[in-house]
């Protein structure tokens, strides 16, 4: 059955992003320009990215901390699956066409156009070929320190655009692969995310089926404008 669904912003737990704890620096390091440029150039030859990710939210009015698994996909353009492993299983797939995010302890999908659920979405337009560092923020360092505890470069974005909340993202990139290592971010509530990127692959050749989703049998499908 598939039935209307008036909410909007179920994309946007995805812009809850990571804490990184800031180090004191070591070492010469990249320039804010040198280090921008090595990042957009390392993913402007990367067609396609698959990593483990580890994400945990904290809801500050809640007085919850949420943390989650999985595998992720990306791949040019438009494309890329959250794979949610633990605790519980869910998929967010995504193509040029549409868009899923599927529950499946739940038994429903929700269904929207990408074009409409990537709209103002600024990290994940540039994972997935639709944008530049530039184009899109205003970098700046943090103020806690250029490196991060584990020795990963850090930098700040602060979007041209601002979306839910957003003010700040704090970036970490690997100082030898120049490859994304995860966000940090707070909304103005007070809420914090952490995402993680672990044992990151560039350029396997991910095949197009990988980003196609059919809900099964019974699955209560909602669209999203």
């Amino acid at each position: 059955m598939i039935r209307k669904f008036s909410g909007n912003g179920w994309f946007s737990w995805l812009f809850l992003l990571p804490v990184l704890l800031p180090a004191a620096a070591m070492g010469e390091v990249p320039s804010l320009d040198e280090l921008a440029s090595k990042v957009q150039s390392k993913y402007d030859r990367a067609e396609d990215l698959k990593a483990r990710f580890v994400q945990v939210a904290t809801f500050k009015t809640m007085g919850r901390t949420i943390r989650e698994e999985g595998t992720v996909y990306f791949r040019k353009p438009k494309r890329m699956l959250w794979d949610y492993r633990v605790p519980s299983e869910k998929k967010l797939v995504v193509n040029p066409q549409d868009a899923w995010l599927y529950l499946p302890e739940d038994g429903v999908a929700y269904l929207q156009p990408t074009d409409s659920l990537l709209k103002g979405k600024m990290t994940i337009r540039f994972l997935t070929g639709l944008g530049t560092l530039r184009e899109e923020f205003d970098l700046s360092r943090p103020p806690g320190g250029v490196v991060d505890e584990k020795g990963n470069y850090v930098m700040d974005l602060k979007p041209k655009n601002p979306e839910l909340g957003i003010t700040v993202l704090t970036m970490a990139v690997d100082r030898n692969t120049f490859l994304i290592t995860g966000f940090r971010f707070s909304d103005i509530y007070g809420n914090t995310t952490e995402l993680v990127f672990e044992d990151m692959a560039v350029n396997t050749v991910l095949p197009d089926d990988l980003f196609n989703f059919t809900p099964p049998p019974g699955t209560e499908i909602y669209r999203v404008p």
